[in-house]
């Protein structure tokens, strides 16, 4: 599972009070308020409604700029303080680093505000697995790789509620099934693991897929949508197609309507394959993760940057000259036009965002933005004051999804507390709004802005009912977090496009890091794009000193 946000939309402060739900709980009884978090949304939209112009109210100077503090930005800073690059800024948006990989606290329980856990890194993903050993969680021992076990999910990890009851795992289980679709359902199952392990024979789907081969045959599969290549191959058992509709709009924020053939195998031959129910993988990968999620992360990321990291910074204009590159900024603090200088900058922004602050955008991100969407995502942070009556079957675990559900179910930050007397905790409800088509993603973005909180936390605590009927008596307090641009869905003919390759490419200047660049969004992918243009940008700056 995975859930990667970029820099998007947030909410407003106000508190919005949130009725009963009908059937759950106390009758009348009055559930908490609805808030929503993080910055204002009109920080962001004052870029497309009301761009900034006139003169700066000062100007600063830097060797090198990045633009954006999410993982890519972050990443690319430490590349070049890597390179001997001290005299740089990153200038964010948001009042914290982290894009999509934030935390937030209630009532002093960490908890994830986007992406929550990153599984350990593949042999391709050096960079990841070498910033990993500095901040001592990887390790080799004789001649084996080894993680701090502190920071690896705690079992259970993942549990499907289903048919009344909950189930080990989040495939569906075929005797769990009705009975007139368990023989297909079970062979269809072994029939799609052949398949994922035949395509991704051969590194073809490594991660970061820069490191990949691309081809003809997987030209072919990023053509076409994930739907009509499983109708193709015949795989039409519903527990099967539900679970790879969840895997996709888990990953990519989008159903598999929308999402790429290419992608939805990607899901599962670049890290753990598919397993049919009696063919397991006992030496699965691990999962780092934190109550905070992968906040932890971003945070020591952060750290070494110190007063480098300006927050509350809106970038309106980016203009590449021939000696230097000027970034015009609007400070939330000030209310004040600032300008930036330096002869290297590095754009870790959406490449929606960039194309609207440059200057002058080449073709290629004009014809990258023609082929790209970007899915909304909410994400909701409940404080119980104490655990939840369980239905029967599997144990409480860390991730819980509900079959069915149009959310994607919830982790339970205090999953990861060594204490193990039950208490108050924090579930982080997660809702992936792409849809099936465009027109259901553009309706879902209006619908996460104008739409009141109120009406939001009750939907999610209506999704929950049927395995937690008492959560209404539980909740103390709900946190919103809406992201109206989460995350690129990989949709057909995006991954393959020259114009990704293009800018992926950088420039004289201006070098472009984001998980954009490789058509969806995970950890590894937002890193490599960052470590890769802060690396240029340093060698550039080396060779300019030097000259």
């Amino acid at each position: 599972m995975n859930l990667h946000r970029r820099r998007w939309l947030a909410g407003s402060a106000a508190l919005i009070g949130l009725p009963a739900l009908p059937g759950c709980g106390r009758r009348g009884a009055a559930l908490p308020e609805a808030r929503w978090i993080g910055a204002s949304h009109e920080r962001g939209h004052r870029l497309r409604d009301a761009p900034a112009g006139g003169a700066p109210a000062q100007v600063h100077e830097a060797d090198a700029l990045v633009l954006g503090a999410g993982i890519a930005g972050l990443a690319a800073a430490r590349a070049l303080l890597r390179g001997g690059v001290d005299d740089l800024r990153v200038l964010e948006l948001e009042d914290m680093p982290g894009g999509n990989s934030r935390g937030h606290r209630m009532d002093g329980i960490a908890c994830p505000l986007g992406a929550h856990y990153l599984p350990v890194p593949g042999e391709p993903a050096v960079e990841v697995a070498q910033w990993l050993e500095e901040i001592g969680l990887r390790r080799s021992e004789a001649g084996r790789v080894v993680y701090d076990e502190r920071h690896l999910c705690h079992s259970p990890q993942e549990r499907l509620f289903l048919d009344g009851r909950w189930h080990d795992g989040l495939l569906p289980p075929v005797e769990a099934l009705p009975e007139a679709q368990q023989a297909a359902t079970r062979a269809q199952y072994r029939r799609f693991a052949q398949r994922i392990g035949e395509l991704g024979a051969g590194g073809a789907f490594r991660l970061p897929t820069a490191r990949a081969p691309w081809g003809a045959a997987l030209a072919a599969l990023d053509a076409t949508t994930f739907d009509a290549w499983l109708d193709r191959e015949g795989f039409d058992a519903p527990a099967l197609r539900w679970y790879l509709d969840y895997c996709c709009r888990d990953d990519y924020g989008a159903a598999s309507a929308q999402v790429s053939a290419w992608a939805g195998v990607h899901y599962f031959a670049s890290r753990h394959g598919f397993h049919a129910p009696g063919e397991e993988d006992a030496e699965r990968e691990g999962v780092l993760t934190w109550p905070e999620g992968n906040a932890w992360l971003a945070q020591r990321l952060a750290a070494p940057l110190g007063d480098r990291l300006r927050g509350g910074l809106l970038v309106t204009r980016v203009a590449e000259q021939r000696q230097q590159v000027e970034v015009d900024t609007w400070s939330a603090a000030t209310q004040r036009r600032e300008r930036w200088v330096a002869p290297q900058v590095v754009l870790a922004l959406p490449l929606f965002v960039a194309a609207r602050v440059l200057e002058s955008p080449p073709e290629a991100l004009r014809e990258a933005l023609a082929l790209q969407r970007h899915a909304p995502w909410l994400v909701a942070n409940l404080r119980l004051d104490g655990p939840l009556a369980d239905r029967p079957g599997a144990a409480p675990s860390w991730d819980n999804v509900l079959y069915g559900s149009r959310t994607l179910g919830y982790v339970d930050a205090s999953h990861q507390r060594l204490d193990p007397r039950p208490g108050p905790t924090v579930l982080t409800v997660y809702h992936a709004l792409g849809g099936r088509t465009a027109q259901e993603t553009l309706a879902a973005r209006r619908s996460l802005l104008e739409r009141p909180a109120a009406a939001w936390a009750a939907e999610l605590l209506t999704e929950l009912a049927p395995a937690h009927p008492d959560l209404p008596q539980r909740v103390k307090a709900i946190d919103l977090m809406r992201y109206g641009h989460a995350m690129s869905i990989p949709v057909p003919g995006l991954r393959g496009a020259p114009a990704l390759q293009a800018l992926a490419e950088g420039g004289r200047r201006l070098q472009y890091a984001h998980a954009d660049l490789s058509g969806y969004s995970v950890f590894e992918e937002a890193f490599f794009h960052g470590h890769r243009a802060g690396t240029r940008a340093a060698a550039a700056l080396r060779t300019r000193s030097s000259a």
